[in-house]
């Protein structure tokens, strides 16, 4: 790893308030401790407001911010193949947002390293996703950052067709399908609704109050535990 891309690394990691000790980061980054200290006062001597001490830890204080002029070759790679794969499969209003933050990436990169945008050669075509189902992974992303409640009429594997109140809580994708995780009011559960089997989605200008029982990080932790216990019964089934 190049020095500057350590130093860039140390200051992430002591991003947020974290108390980080130099062993720490030595083994993260794959350095000796004495190499984090000279590190470390490196950065203190241009500025960065990092305290501590050796034995102790170090600690970044609030209020700075670095400005990514700093990425590796791999994340430069992971950054555009990010991109391509949100212009390929996400919402119109993510497809501008992933071309303007291409632009943006590669105008503050070193020129060295500009190429490298254009060199990925890391693609996900555009097919499978037609214009309609595009403007309704918008309509959701809306629903869920105001915490609108929609209604749907959802078409279920079996054929039936139901109207559905629900808060909507995240986007999950799947690879050519997304899900949107609700709280539906009918069931009084959590719920996964395949975006291409919405007929209708309306937007019905009430909204919900957030709820620990009935948020998105609720529904992980279920999701979690069920997978768990699969793991568990399928290794039990083994033996």
């Amino acid at each position: 790893m190049r020095r500057a891309d350590r130093l860039f690394q140390i200051v992430q990691y002591l991003r947020g308030g974290r108390l980080v000790t130099a062993a720490n980061l030595a083994e993260r980054l794959e350095v000796s401790e004495r190499t984090i200290y000279r590190d470390i006062a490196d950065l203190q001597s241009t500025g960065v407001p990092i305290d501590g001490e050796a034995g102790i830890g170090y600690i970044m204080r609030s209020g700075f911010d670095l400005p990514p002029l700093m990425f590796t070759r791999d994340e430069i790679v992971a950054l555009v193949t990010g991109a391509r794969m949100v212009k390929a499969w996400g919402g119109t209003g993510m497809i501008a947002a992933a071309e303007e933050a291409l632009v943006k990436i590669e105008a503050v990169l070193p020129e060295a390293e500009r190429s490298r945008v254009g060199d990925t050669k890391i693609f996900s075509p555009r097919l499978g996703l037609a214009g309609q189902a595009r403007e309704l992974i918008d309509r959701c992303e809306h629903a869920i950052d105001q915490r609108e409640i929609l209604m749907l009429d959802y078409k279920d594997e079996d054929g039936s067709v139901s109207k559905r109140a629900v808060q909507p809580l995240g986007l999950w994708f799947w690879g050519k399908v997304w899900t949107l995780v609700g709280w539906c009011e009918l069931r009084d559960d959590f719920r996964m609704f395949r975006l291409d089997r919405i007929s209708e989605l309306l937007l019905t200008g009430d909204f919900y109050r957030p709820e620990p029982k009935r948020s998105i990080e609720e529904f992980s932790r279920q999701q979690r535990t069920k997978y768990e216990k699969h793991i568990a019964k399928t290794n039990l089934e083994r033996e």
